[in-house]
């Protein structure tokens, strides 16, 4: 029997998180959440199971409200670096969940990257 997309997506997920468990070595994660239309992550340490940062496309006071492109999603990325570094969090895992890693996820990525997190 086929898998749905969902099946699959799933499948995808707890494989990307899987092997981020195995190389975890205390650093939080940054997990990637993406719809049609918009974009949030959150920084999670997973010891203590409490969300450090998070932002979203959804915020006014980034002004890419209603948005759907890669310059939102790299907004978001840089904004979520610059609340991980008030968090004290200079580096953390990439966890892009079921999502490919290409266009907003990757421009997310990249901004952070590019605004001083290390992932």
């Amino acid at each position: 029997m086929a898998n749905t997309k969902r099946q699959l997506f799933i499948k995808r997920r707890m494989r990307v998180r899987n092997k981020l468990r195995k190389v975890n070595a205390g650093r939080p994660r940054l997990s990637v959440h993406r719809s049609n239309k918009n974009i949030s992550v959150q920084l999670i340490d997973d010891v203590n199971g409490v969300t450090l940062a998070s932002a979203s496309s959804l915020e006014k006071d980034l002004g890419i409200v209603g948005q759907n492109n890669v310059e939102a999603a790299a907004k978001v990325g840089a904004t979520i670096a610059e609340r991980a570094k008030k968090a004290g969090v200079s580096e953390a895992y990439f966890d892009r969940g079921g999502f490919l890693f290409h266009g907003k996820v990757k421009a997310l990525a990249e901004a952070a990257r590019e605004a001083g997190l290390k992932i």
